[in-house]
C-alpha cells in the first residue's frame, strides 16, 4: 500500500509560483476550520454553558451509538448519503476525541476513514460524492493527525489524493459542467477540494497549490451571486448547503493560512445570514420555494458568519432555532453574542433584490405572528419550480398557505426532461395562477417592481408577465401585510384573448366554503382563517385536490383552495383577503396595484 501511495504520489506536476499561496502554511495539526486552543475552548463552553452543553451531549450520544456501527460501504451508483453519513461520524468522532481524550472515539473514526479510503473511486460521475467524501477524510486526517499511525496517514492521504484532489483537478482541466455553475455544486465541490489540498499541503504542496487555484476560480461565480443583499435563488434548503461549504473553505483558509482567500470579501456575503432569518417564519418553517424542504435545517455557519463579519444577531438566531439539536460546529463555533432579534428591533419585512423574494412578518420571536414569504423568482435557476408569484403564510402559530416544496429526486428525469410534468415542480401544484391549465415559461423572471415597508403594512408587487408568455398575457400580483394581521393577495391580468384563470393555495387546514362560495373558513389545531373574494363579483372559492398520480408524493393532508372566474376572461382583477374570523374590521376595498404607494 506504501508503495503504490508513493507511486502516485509521485505523478503529480510541480508548479511554481511567485506568490506562494502556501507560504503562511501552519504546519502542524490540526489546521483545518479549528485548532488545537480551540477544542479546549469547545469543552469548557460546555461545561460552564447549558446550552452549548445540549450539542456536547448530542455529540457524546452520537458517538457511543457510533461505536457499535459498522463502518460505511460503498454499495452501487451514487454515493452521496454515504459520503455524508461518513463527514457526520467522522467530525463527531474526531471531536469527541479532541475534546475528551477517550482514545475510543479516535479508533471509531479511524475505521471509518480506512474504510472510505478502501473505496476504488467516490463516485467521480457525480462529484458533490466526491467533494463531500474529499471533505471528511480531510478533516479526520487534519484533526486525528497525531493518533494515527504513519501507515494510516500514508493509506488515507491516498485516497483523498487519487480519489478526490486529482479526479477534481481533471475535472477543472477538462471544464466539467459543474466547474462553471453559479449555484451550490460549485460551492460545494470547491470546497471540499479545498479542505482535502490543505489538509495535506505540507506533504503534496504542488498539487494543494494546483487545487486551490482551481477552486478559488471555480468558486467565484457563485460567490457573485449573493450581491447585494445575501439572497440565494436556489431557496433557503440550498442556501444551507451552499453557505455551509463555503464557510468551510473559508474557515479552513483562515486557520491553515491565516487568510480566507478573498472568499468573505464579495458583495452580500456579510449579509447572507439574513436571507436564513427572513426565511424562516415564526412557526419555524422555511418559505420553502425550489427543492427545498419545509423545516429548514440547523445551520452552524451561523455562529461562524457571526463572529467574521460582526453579525451577533446571526448567532442568536440559531441558538434559538437549534436550541436542542445540533452539529459538532455548534460546539466548536459555539457563539454565545447577540440578544433575540424583538429586543434587536430587528426590520419585520425585507426584500432580497436579486433572488425577488419578499418577506413580511409582524413581530419576532413570536410564535402567533404573521409572516408572509413572497418571489417573483427565476424559473430558470437551479433547482426552481415554475411558481412565479407563489406564497407562504404563518399566522396563530400554523401555517396556513403551503408551498409543498421537492419531490423524490428518485423519480425518473427529476432533474431532466419530465421534470416540470411532476405535480410538486409544476405552476398548479403552487400558490400562484394557473393560466389555461398551462406551466408557466420555464425560462421566465419575475422582478419585484414595488417594495415597501411601513409601521402599519408592508407590500411587494412582482410583474409575473413573462410566466404567461405563452398567452401573451400581462400579469402582476400583490401581496401586502395590512395591519400586521390581514393579508391581500391581488393579482391584476391583461390578455389579447379568452384565457382560464385559476388561483390557488394549497394548504393543510380544514376548509369550508360558505354558501355563497364568496367566503371560506380554514381551520387547523383549533385556530380558524377567514378567505374573502373582494373581486371579481363572479368569482366563487372551490376545493380541489393535490394528489398527483403515484409514485409522486401524494400530497397527504392538502388541498387546494381555489378561485376561478366562471368563464374565460380577457381582463380581470382578482382580490382575496386572508384575516383572522374576528377581526372587526376586515378590508372591503382594496385599491387597484397601482395605488399601492407608500404612505407619504
Amino acid at each position: 500500500m506504501r508503495l503504490i501511495a508513493i507511486l502516485l504520489l509521485a505523478t503529480v506536476i510541480p508548479v511554481v509560483h511567485a506568490d506562494d499561496v502556501l507560504s503562511t502554511l501552519r504546519k502542524e495539526h490540526p489546521r483545518l476550520l479549528v485548532l488545537s486552543d480551540d477544542f479546549k475552548t469547545a469543552k469548557q463552553n460546555a461545561q460552564n454553558d447549558s446550552r452549548a452543553k445540549v450539542y456536547y451531549d448530542q455529540i457524546a450520544s452520537d458517538c457511543a451509538k457510533f461505536l457499535d456501527q459498522p463502518p460505511v460501504k460503498r454499495g452501487s451508483g451514487q454515493m452521496l448519503n454515504t459520503s455524508r453519513t461518513a463527514l457526520g461520524r467522522i467530525t463527531f468522532l474526531a471531536a469527541l476525541y479532541r475534546t475528551d481524550g477517550d482514545r475510543r472515539f479516535a479508533d471509531r473514526a479511524r475505521a471509518e476513514m480506512l474504510a472510505a479510503a478502501s473505496f476504488r473511486e467516490w463516485d467521480p460521475p457525480h462529484f458533490l460524492d466526491v467533494a463531500e467524501m474529499t471533505a471528511a477524510e480531510a478533516i479526520g486526517y487534519d484533526w486525528l493527525f497525531d493518533v494515527l499511525s504513519a501507515e494510516d496517514r500514508a493509506t488515507i492521504r491516498a485516497a483523498i489524493i487519487n480519489n478526490g484532489l486529482k479526479p477534481g483537478l481533471d475535472a477543472y482541466r477538462r471544464g466539467e459542467w459543474w466547474t462553471k455553475v453559479n449555484h451550490n455544486w460549485a460551492n460545494v465541490c470547491a470546497s471540499g477540494l479545498a479542505l482535502g489540498a490543505l489538509s495535506i499541503a505540507d506533504e503534496e504542496p504542488d498539487l494543494a497549490r494546483q487545487i486551490l487555484d482551481a477552486t478559488r476560480k471555480s468558486i467565484d461565480k457563485p460567490m457573485q451571486e449573493f450581491a447585494p443583499d445575501g439572497g440565494w435563488a436556489e431557496g433557503p434548503g440550498y442556501w444551507d448547503y451552499a453557505t455551509r461549504y463555503t464557510v468551510f473553505y473559508a474557515a479552513a483558509a483562515q486557520t491553515a493560512l491565516g487568510n480566507e482567500l478573498g472568499l468573505c470579501d464579495y458583495d452580500g456575503f456579510d449579509k447572507t445570514g439574513w436571507f436564513r432569518i427572513h426565511t424562516i417564519g415564526p412557526t419555524g418553517k422555511a418559505f420553502d420555494f425550489a427543492d427545498c424542504g419545509e423545516f429548514p435545517g440547523i445551520a452552524s455557519q451561523m455562529f461562524w458568519l457571526a463572529k467574521r463579519f460582526n453579525q451577533p444577531l446571526f448567532a442568536a438566531s440559531e441558538r434559538d432555532f437549534a436550541a436542542k439539536w445540533g452539529d459538532a460546529f455548534h460546539l466548536l463555533w459555539w457563539n454565545d453574542s447577540g440578544t433575540t432579534l424583538a429586543d434587536a428591533n430587528v426590520p419585520l419585512d425585507a426584500l432580497f433584490k436579486r433572488v425577488n423574494v419578499a418577506c413580511f412578518r409582524s413581530a419576532w420571536n413570536d410564535r402567533d405572528a404573521w409572516y408572509v414569504g413572497f418571489k417573483g423568482g427565476d424559473n430558470s435557476a437551479n433547482h426552481a419550480h415554475l411558481d412565479l408569484g407563489t406564497f407562504v403564510l404563518d399566522a396563530m402559530g400554523q401555517r396556513w398557505a403551503s408551498d409543498l416544496g421537492s419531490d423524490d429526486y428518485n423519480l425518473p428525469e427529476y432533474f431532466g426532461k419530465l421534470r416540470f410534468s411532476y405535480y410538486r415542480t409544476r405552476t398548479e401544484g403552487h400558490n400562484t395562477l394557473l393560466i389555461d391549465d398551462q406551466n408557466q415559461e420555464a425560462s421566465a423572471k419575475a422582478p419585484i417592481v414595488a417594495y415597501a415597508s411601513e409601521p402599519g403594512r408592508a407590500f411587494a408587487i412582482a410583474d409575473l408577465s413573462q410566466g404567461y408568455k405563452y398567452c401573451g398575457a400581462k400579469v402582476r400580483r400583490g401581496v401586502e401585510l395590512l395591519n400586521r394581521n390581514t393579508v391581500v393577495v391581488e393579482d391584476e391580468i391583461e390578455s389579447p384573448q379568452p384565457i382560464k384563470v385559476q388561483w390557488n393555495l394549497h394548504t393543510i387546514a380544514g376548509v369550508k366554503i360558505a354558501d355563497d362560495k364568496r367566503s371560506a373558513t380554514l381551520t387547523q389545531n383549533g385556530k380558524a382563517l377567514s378567505a374573502r373574494i373582494l373581486s371579481p363579483d363572479s368569482a366563487i372559492f372551490q376545493v380541489i385536490g393535490a394528489t398527483p398520480p403515484k409514485p409522486q408524493n401524494q400530497n397527504k393532508g392538502v388541498s387546494n383552495l381555489i378561485v376561478t372566474p366562471p368563464d374565460k376572461i380577457t381582463s380581470a382583477r382578482i382580490v382575496i383577503v386572508l384575516c383572522a374570523p374576528e377581526n372587526a374590521n376586515p378590508p372591503t376595498q382594496i385599491p387597484e396595484l397601482k395605488d399601492w404607494q407608500p404612505a407619504p
